[in-house]
């Protein structure tokens, strides 16, 4: 039987919010993102934890350079945490090590949740997935291993009680990158002296977004291709928060073609900035100022049809 040609991957930039379910991978649920949209390139801006839910921004082709700006972004996350029981992976997936009774109030829960607000240090869990001579933590902790791991400093910018319900509550986080929510809601039952672990975990927020602004798979997978060309934003909304920088057409031709341009104007400081052509307001990439007066690219687009 004649095979049919595969179809030809498409040039396709922006980004899309998605809010990834229960029980896939964030790897799976790009690669569904990516064969909806018949896309060349495609990556994400941060894992999610299968157990884990929501926002997730996945970038399609050009915006893909951008994408470690949103690796560094606070996060926002509303956590379902059971007090009184602990398991070996910190949630529901992991099994029942200890059981132990709940004596706490709503008055003392908060004022423990109070002490990890501000800069903590937090050990990562051995169910993560960073890595320890090349292999993943949780390939050692399913063999039994327990490596020792060194704490980090982690930033909690804010805990709010939504609610609690006996044994279970539900707290919205706000924190720093390279925090684990488990291990978060695992202090706190520890300083409670019950224990505790995440029954569910759903991102609310990153880098300026809300999960009010992403689509499920189903209802982008049930869209035509241009109504899911409709929901892409431009790759510039990934570095948003750097100030810009507008170029005349002669300067955007040379900087689009790697070429550092000079300034009459001294910036005092040296940041990064979102550049832009003077007269189509076409995002060039971002560029450097050193010596305050000179421009030089860093990360670029395609290089587009500029005059110079």
């Amino acid at each position: 039987m004649t095979q049919q040609p595969r179809s030809k991957k498409r040039q396709i930039d922006g980004v899309l919010l998605v809010d990834k379910p229960y029980d896939i991978s964030s790897n799976g649920a790009l690669q569904k993102a990516r064969w909806l949209f018949n896309a060349a390139k495609a990556g994400h801006t941060g894992v999610l934890d299968p157990l884990a839910t929501g926002l997730l921004p996945v970038c399609l082709g050009e915006a893909t350079k951008f994408s470690s700006y949103l690796l560094d972004a606070d996060k926002g996350y509303r956590a379902h945490v059971r007090f009184g029981v602990v398991t070996t992976t910190g949630d529901i997936e992991g099994e029942i090590v200890r059981e132990r009774p709940i004596v706490f109030d709503r008055e003392q829960l908060l004022q423990v949740m109070s002490q990890f607000v501000g800069e903590i240090e937090q050990v990562p869990p051995m169910y993560s997935a960073l890595k320890h001579q090349g292999k993943p933590l949780y390939e050692y902790a399913r063999q039994g291993i327990e490596i020792k791991r060194e704490a980090r400093q982690i930033t909690i910018h804010s805990l709010q009680l939504v609610s609690l319900d006996g044994a279970d509550a539900v707290i919205d986080v706000v924190c720093s990158k390279g925090t684990y929510i488990r291990t978060l809601a695992e202090d706190i039952g520890e300083v409670l002296g019950c224990g505790a672990h995440l029954t569910g975990l759903r991102r609310t927020a990153t880098g300026g977004f809300s999960l009010q602004q992403a689509i499920t798979l189903e209802a982008l997978e049930a869209l035509t291709m241009p109504e899911r060309e409709a929901l892409l934003m431009p790759p510039d909304v990934l570095v948003r928060h750097l100030p810009e920088i507008v170029l005349s057409e002669e300067d955007a031709g040379r900087f689009n073609h790697g070429q550092a341009v000079r300034f009459d104007e001294k910036y005092e400081r040296m940041p990064r900035f979102r550049v832009y052509h003077q007269l189509t307001r076409e995002f060039l990439g971002l560029g450097e100022l050193r010596d305050h007066t000179i421009l030089h690219p860093l990360r670029l687009l395609a290089v587009k049809d500029v005059k110079v």
